[in-house]
């Protein structure tokens, strides 16, 4: 794919100028905003797409998707505009007059960030939101889709069954995602047991670099295409789309969620789950979800078990039986339906529900939160098991959930793509603690009981590193601030999320992107005149500074002094 003539004459033109960042004054602002008009063409004119705060609809567009309350308060830092796009010309023209005007941009598809690194900023910003850029164009003969990153996951479910309602797609169980951060960070779902990862099944993309020119795989090459597929993809260039391969799924699935308590066995079920979840038949994935609940007046730790089997009960029933059968699975507890309606039920929605529904850009929820992650590598032990039960129940409202690997996740190399935690690893873990009290305080105390219980994990969880997931995204772990420490501040996160594949990402930033540009609180760093450092050494000589010893040891010294 070649860029258009306009792309070329545009940056050519614009680019003779150096960048520079400027102070968010009104002449800069004017001038950003007179340059987007000046090198606007009137056939697909930008100015229609342009949202300022004068604007009667800029904070209707600015909150439509913000998915995280905690950035929507009056206090939240806003963007000098918002570019709703809907030409790939829009995209080429925010791109060199930010650069010429020295102005931060967040490239924002879904909202889902956890952090709101793609609609908030300490430095002046813009936003290019990508929601109009949604198009699915779905092809069964080939077995593919061309998907834009403005797209939600629902979109992409429900218009690849409404083609065949024999194919899926192995990603997210929130049907309001985004595709273009989904993708980009290497989003899961409840098949990847079966089918590996999102970016297992990414087949080319397209992307805008900072040259403004529009590339695909073949002119990108492949070592950019490596890096969009797991590795962030804001922090190479604006992802227009990705060509996904679609994957069978059966006329029937099944389906079901079992509770216990700890008065039910919940602590030996939890453990046998840790033996054996990433070991059972590739069609089933079995989600665990830890959290506190009141019974007969009294705190008590209650574990629930989601499921999705493809297949029918008979056969759910015969793997489970010989597999788990310290769950107590029962044929009255599974409902089968089509996979399509297997995600309305993950998602939550009452039974009955139209599968419509996975239209809707609306969230069922939204409320504040903070999110967390870790990995297990091995089975936590039972004394373990009733020390975090305990913790939880002092805490109260953060919750653990368990996402199992295994299957294909183990046989895939972690090299294959950015995203390295395949085999070895039990589950993903993540912390969610939500809350509904707008303000600065009520934020601190959820996200403190959110520390405490990642806190109290340590010894039972990956370290050196101290293993993280970037769709789970955490600035806990580092935050950067683009100066000469730019590739150091990154490393600190970097190589928890991306482990030895962190270099191989910073290489191929500072060749395509040397200036920068696509940058935020958590991108990818250039290579800096400092020597590129292994995660081995990394964790060796600043232990502290990756946030590990010095919690691992108080935590485990407090656990092993308990009487049990």
């Amino acid at each position: 794919m070649r860029t258009s003539s306009f792309a070329v004459v545009l940056f050519i033109s614009l680019c003779l100028s150096s960048s520079s960042w400027v102070t968010a004054d009104n002449s800069v602002y004017d001038n950003f905003h007179q340059c987007l008009h000046n090198y606007s063409q009137p056939s697909n004119s930008i100015s229609g797409v342009i949202y300022t705060p004068s604007n009667s609809s800029y904070s209707s567009v600015l909150q439509s998707y913000i998915r995280n309350l905690r950035f929507n308060e009056s206090t939240t830092s806003k963007p000098l505009l918002i570019i709703t796009a809907l030409e790939v010309s829009h995209i080429q023209i925010a791109i060199v007059c930010a650069k010429r005007h020295g102005l931060q941009m967040k490239i924002r598809s879904g909202g889902h960030d956890y952090e709101g690194v793609s609609y908030v900023s300490d430095v002046p910003f813009f936003i290019l939101d990508m929601f109009n850029l949604r198009s699915i164009n779905v092809s069964i003969k080939d077995e593919t889709a061309w998907v834009q990153t403005g797209a939600t996951l629902g979109e992409v479910y429900y218009r690849a069954a409404e083609h065949n309602n024999s194919y899926g797609f192995p990603a997210g169980v929130c049907p309001t995602v985004g595709v273009g951060g989904h993708f980009g960070g290497a989003g899961y779902g409840n098949m990847m047991r079966k089918y590996g990862l999102s970016v297992d099944n990414i087949i080319d993309a397209q992307i805008i670099d900072v040259n403004g020119n529009l590339l695909d795989r073949a002119s990108m090459g492949e070592d950019l295409f490596w890096a969009i597929t797991g590795g962030g993809g804001s922090s190479f260039g604006v992802v227009l789309a990705y060509k996904i391969n679609l994957v069978p799924v059966p006329a029937i699935v099944t389906v079901f969620r079992v509770e216990r308590t700890l008065a039910q066995n919940a602590t030996d079920i939890v453990h046998r789950w840790q033996e054996v979840a990433d070991k059972l038949d590739n069609d089933i994935f079995i989600r665990m979800i830890i959290d506190v609940v009141n019974s007969v007046g009294n705190r008590t730790i209650r574990a629930s078990f989601l499921s999705l089997f493809l297949g029918d009960t008979e056969r759910l029933l015969s793997i489970m039986n010989a597999g788990f059968p310290e769950l107590g699975l029962q044929k009255s507890d599974c409902h089968e339906m089509t996979w399509l309606e297997s995600v309305l039920y993950w998602t939550g929605f009452p039974n009955g529900t139209s599968v419509d529904a996975l239209l809707s850009r609306v969230p069922q929820v939204l409320t504040h939160l903070k999110r967390k992650s870790d990995y297990l590598k091995e089975p936590i032990p039972k004394e373990g098991l009733e020390y975090i039960f305990q913790r939880m129940m002092e805490l109260v409202t953060p919750v653990l959930t368990f996402n199992p690997c295994g299957g294909r996740m183990a046989e895939i190399s972690e090299f294959a793509k950015p995203f390295p935690h395949r085999a070895g690893n039990i589950a993903k873990i993540q912390y969610a603690t939500n809350w509904n009290e707008d303000g600065v305080e009520a934020a601190n105390h959820y996200i403190n009981l959110t520390r405490m219980l990642y806190g109290y994990m340590t010894p039972f969880v990956s370290k050196f590193p101290r293993d993280a997931f970037l769709n789970y995204r955490d600035l806990d772990l580092g935050i950067n601030h683009n100066d000469r420490n730019s590739y150091l501040e990154g490393a600190v996160y970097g190589i928890k999320y991306f482990k030895s594949n962190f270099n191989r990402l910073v290489q191929i930033k500072t060749k395509v992107d040397p200036g920068n540009f696509f940058r935020n609180e958590q991108s990818i760093p250039r290579a800096s005149n400092t020597a590129l450092i292994s995660p081995r050494a990394f964790c060796q000589i600043s232990p502290n500074h990756s946030g590990e010893a010095v919690g691992f040891n108080r935590v485990w010294e407090s656990f092993e002094s308990l009487e049990y």
